[in-house]
């Protein structure tokens, strides 16, 4: 049986992004022998994180098939609804995938950016479901952002996580710097920091008040090399591995047992 790569985002599937990924992965997966399918929101949905649509029903379109030859469907849903969604699809097929790869994002999911991302959240999904998943993001928000320099950096990290399966539960994501070729691949941890949320205010034609979300991220360590933002900021690729689980290390346990017990 060929190997199932399953492929989403959080900017819908007519963004440029995931365009430049099918394009970037087909060599690798001709070369493993595996099929693509692609189940990715009908819409723009960045900062949906892992929500699910649990009020309404969850739509499906087949598209014709990418210029590839990946598969493709829209989903009316958030980006951890075409995960879930394609999981079950597949398994009603009596298939799975080998492999999930969200992206690529347009904007940065570095530091605690992570915290709300779609992209994300389809990897963290797949990852809670035992498949080996990864989010890829490049460093420009722009919908018709460069992604030429990503390709050799998905294409090798592709390849070795179908050569070499993630441990379970794990999911990696996968920050690359815009406007170059990365000087190479750094595996870090998140920099911890925070966003300073301000809304600017404005008024509708009726006279009423609406907020726009614009902020700015502090970065606490900008010096410390063992994170994602300092080699970002120098032209590397940044791997950040992320436990699905949001578990903690024993020893804190630990001391919070005996804090409060």
């Amino acid at each position: 049986m060929y190997p199932i790569i399953l492929v989403s985002n959080d900017d819908g599937y007519s963004a440029k992004g995931i365009d430049s990924l099918l394009h970037f992965i087909s060599p690798v997966a001709l070369r493993h022998g595996a099929k693509v399918i692609v189940m990715a929101p009908d819409g723009p949905r960045s900062g949906n994180s892992s929500a699910i649509t649990h009020d309404g029903p969850v739509t499906l379109r087949h598209l014709p098939d990418h210029s590839t030859g990946a598969e493709m469907y829209a989903v009316g849903g958030t980006p951890v609804d075409c995960v879930k969604l394609g999981l079950h699809l597949l398994k009603t097929r009596e298939l799975r995938p080998a492999l999930i790869l969200s992206g690529i994002n347009h904007g940065s999911n570095s530091a605690v950016s992570v915290t709300y991302s779609g992209t994300m959240g389809c990897a963290i999904e797949g990852a809670m479901n035992g498949v080996p998943s990864i989010g890829f993001s490049l460093l420009d928000f722009r919908p018709d952002a460069d992604f030429s320099g990503c390709r050799d950096v998905i294409a090798d990290i592709t390849d070795r996580a179908l050569s070499c399966p993630l441990p379970d539960g794990i999911c990696l994501n996968v920050n690359i710097p815009a406007g170059c070729t990365p000087e190479g691949i750094k595996v870090v941890r998140a920099a911890r920091g925070y966003w300073t949320e301000e809304y600017r205010e404005y008024t509708d034609p009726l006279g009423r008040p609406f907020y726009w979300l614009t902020g700015r991220f502090h970065n606490l360590e900008a010096d410390c090399e063992a994170t994602d933002e300092y080699w970002l900021k120098r032209g590397w690729a940044s791997v950040v591995p992320i436990a699905a689980d949001m578990d903690v290390d024993p020893s804190v346990t630990a001391a919070i047992g005996d804090m409060l017990l």
